[in-house]
């Protein structure tokens, strides 16, 4: 008698949680389709989609043990957000990426580089790192390179020269105008390096006074011309001290509760920031009269409203020829995607790589893709209805800081 009622009693709490556990995952379904400039409490979830889904398939499983008919209220509430999960995982394994590329093949890196500085707090080895960073990049002899967090100085000599690691071999570049202090002593931004020849470039500020901005440069291969755009949209911008908020909350007090409040301010502001930010890049990317990539450090997950805003029907590098999670940011937890390639549907995509070099807190992307055939999109650039800085293709621009 007492065991069935265990039995009664842990089922009707099984039922509760799976109940609750299907509400949370669909109210996160909801997240491509609602901008979170206004829905912004609906992101947090978002955070914890990959979570939400695992939970799903355990309850799944248990009811097929429990009471297989119960199964298929998680199994179809899982099915419901199939668009959200085929984004989290890629299914290609057992393709190893090789660095011997194809003469067809247009090679493209895209990193955060956290200011060029690496990990390391010592000033000595920072100073070593900018190299380093330079020789990871390098080593793969990229035709396009796409940094974000990229700092330069046209007046504290070569060891502060970061665009003069790269100019050898990439002669042309636009560098964002994003903060540039005391008259180019420190500048920092978004970068795009090419081997190829820029034909146009240009900057499209975000709107809130942001220091953030899109950037795209027109690069002109084989006689195509090419779009690529680039932008580091907004962070949560934690500090060290915020990391350590978030031990403390953990503790359950006084300090615990303004810790959090703390937290969450940054994070809502970060959400709706970003939620208009990717309707400028959306803008861009549609009023494009040409082949285009659009790459970068969204600091945003695959299921969030900022990357299907951005990706549209464009593919997905990762989700094309990589496989699992892809984490691409190193902190926080191990699901955080939050850097992508993504070209549009005029391109093939033979390989891609995501390379922890140890030397910023996100991994570098490498993707190798060519056109599928000629557009007839040649190098006649249309205006667009923004107000934007034109520059030639090699200058020495200005940067900006988070």
């Amino acid at each position: 008698m007492a065991g069935s009622l265990v039995r009664k009693l842990v089922r009707k709490v099984c039922s509760f949680i799976t109940i609750l556990c299907c509400i949370t995952y669909l109210i996160s379904c909801l997240l491509p389709y609602l901008n979170p400039a206004t829905w912004w409490f609906i992101g947090f979830l978002g955070l914890t989609f990959p979570y939400q889904a695992t939970l799903l398939i355990f309850a799944v499983i248990f009811w097929l043990i429990a009471k297989p008919r119960l199964a298929l209220i998680p199994l179809i509430t899982l099915l419901i957000g199939y668009k959200q999960i085929s984004v989290l995982f890629a299914m290609h394994p057992m393709q190893d990426f090789v660095e011997a590329k194809s003469d067809s093949a247009i090679r493209i890196v895209d990193w955060n580089v956290g200011n060029m500085y690496g990990l390391s707090n010592s000033s000595d080895i920072r100073k070593h790192n900018r190299t380093e960073i330079a020789g990871a990049i390098l080593k793969l002899d990229p035709d396009i390179i796409c940094l974000q967090e990229f700092n330069h100085s046209t007046r504290q000599g070569e060891e502060a020269n970061n665009i003069g690691l790269f100019s050898d071999k990439y002669p042309h570049y636009y560098f964002a105008k994003d903060v540039n202090k005391n008259d180019g002593y420190y500048q920092y931004g978004s970068i795009i390096f090419s081997k190829y020849p820029i034909i146009n470039s240009a900057r499209i500020p975000y709107p809130h006074g942001s220091v953030e901005s899109l950037i795209y440069a027109d690069v002109l291969l084989n006689g195509d011309t090419v779009r690529l755009f680039t932008s580091h949209l907004q962070s949560f911008k934690f500090t060290s001290s915020d990391y350590e908020d978030m031990d403390r909350i953990k503790e359950q007090n006084k300090e615990a509760l303004e810790a959090s409040k703390n937290i969450i301010t940054k994070m809502k502001y970060a959400f709706q920031r970003r939620g208009e930010q990717a309707d400028v890049v959306r803008e861009a990317l549609s009023q494009c009269k040409y082949s285009s990539i659009m790459c970068g450090d969204f600091n945003d997950v695959p299921n969030s409203y900022t990357y299907f805003r951005i990706r549209g029907l464009r593919r997905d590098a990762f989700l094309a020829k990589g496989f699992g999670i892809g984490k691409s940011f190193n902190a926080l937890a191990p699901t955080l995607r939050i850097d992508y390639i993504l070209p549009d549907t005029t391109f093939n995509i033979h390989q891609f790589d995501m390379v922890d070099e140890d030397l910023s807190d996100h991994s570098m992307l490498v993707t190798d893709i060519s056109l599928k055939k000629k557009t007839g999109r040649r190098n006649k650039i249309q205006d667009i209805s923004y107000k934007v800085q034109d520059t030639s293709s090699k200058q020495q621009a200005s940067g900006s800081k988070k």
